[in-house]
């Protein structure tokens, strides 16, 4: 599937800083390559502490090449990928580490987004930002579509993640992907550490953790079947700290959720949601404004705040680096629903 050709107009557009905080992407590392210096054909800088003294490549380089390895070996062996993209940190990182790999063409596949009808304003407005800015083809499977015309109800409980599944698999069916790159990584949970970085799904989009395949020496095998296609995981070996880390030194933006501001929540059932037209507090869960800031993003029905002064990129590596709960653990009521709650809709085709 062709992507529309860059235009020169997209790359060029004033930035709006509506839902990007300034001074959010402060390099630690050295002279950072943002993903507007890939689209305005800027050569990618390297890092500057990639190499240590005895010149092996430094963790953070070493993480990079291994994923931009994936993604040039996945678009080398199968015709038609897609990666998802929520505008989420984790699908940020890996449409920049994309737009490395193929540098100084155009990243040769189309952005996917599963759209709850739940999602934060400020993330689906950089979402949109961002595909523009790229020139990329963005493809979006709406929820409430399936809704509205009955293929889906909406859940006792409110939140609509669960309900992703059955439009992710038709928007993969529809546009004939073969491949679809996801921003999981090993370290958030445990049917995610299972799982390998090349996935194969069935003919039903469902994935069985019995039948997966050996990853030798860094040798992956995306072929299969007609009527099958693999997930394909670049961020699998990297950690929630390694991702923000990657963020300060290549100066990635973010939607300015990820940094602490002051919030109206609300605490139901351990945690903090926002106050939203979607999230509504009862009688006996009183309202508060709070500094807050959020480490994974999905619905606001079912992802919390966590209460924070990480203003800056540098605040938050310390706050990262020094948490005993992982960021779906502390903040993620879907993954509550069960104690395998993640495997089951893995199982069942979801990311």
């Amino acid at each position: 599937m062709n992507n529309p050709p860059l235009e020169s107009s997209l790359v060029e557009q004033t930035r709006t800083d509506s839902f990007i905080p300034s001074g959010t992407g402060a390099s630690i590392f050295g002279q950072p390559t943002t993903i507007r210096d890939i689209a305005s054909g800027t050569q990618p800088s390297t890092h500057q502490a990639s190499k240590q003294s005895s010149g092996a490549l430094s963790h953070l380089a070493a993480l990079e090449a291994e994923s931009i390895h994936i993604f040039r070996e996945t678009v080398g062996e199968l015709e038609h990928p897609v990666l998802l993209f929520s505008g989420g940190k984790d699908s940020v990182v890996m449409l920049h580490l994309a737009a490395k790999a193929f540098w100084p063409g155009r990243v040769p596949f189309p952005l996917l987004h599963v759209d709850t009808g739940h999602n934060f304003p400020e993330v689906l407005a950089y979402r949109d930002f961002t595909a523009e800015r790229m020139g990329l083809r963005l493809i979006v499977a709406k929820v409430q579509d399936y809704i509205d015309d009955g293929r889906l109800q909406e859940r006792p409980d409110g939140t609509r993640n669960p309900l992703q599944t059955q439009p992710l698999l038709d928007a993969i069916a529809e546009g004939g992907f073969d491949a679809v790159f996801g921003g999981g990584r090993r370290d958030e949970e445990k049917a995610r550490a299972k799982e390998r970085i090349v996935s194969l799904r069935d003919e039903f989009g469902q994935w069985d953790p019995r039948n997966q395949r050996p990853e030798l020496w860094n040798l992956y095998n995306p072929r299969h079947q007609p009527g099958e296609h693999v997930r394909v995981f670049p961020l699998s070996n990297w950690t929630e700290l390694d991702v923000w880390n990657y963020i300060a030194d290549q100066n990635i933006e973010l939607p300015s959720l990820y940094y602490a501001h002051d919030r109206e929540v609300f605490e139901h059932n351990g945690m903090l949601l926002p106050v939203s037209p979607v999230t509504a507090p009862g009688a006996d869960e009183p309202v508060s404004v709070r500094h807050v800031r959020y480490r994974t993003i999905g619905d606001m029905s079912c992802t919390g705040a966590v209460l924070s002064e990480a203003e800056t990129i540098d605040d938050v590596l310390v706050e990262v680096a020094t948490t005993h709960i992982t960021e779906r653990g502390a903040t993620r009521a879907d993954d509550r629903l069960s104690e395998a709650a993640m495997e089951d809709r893995k199982k069942e085709g979801y990311f």
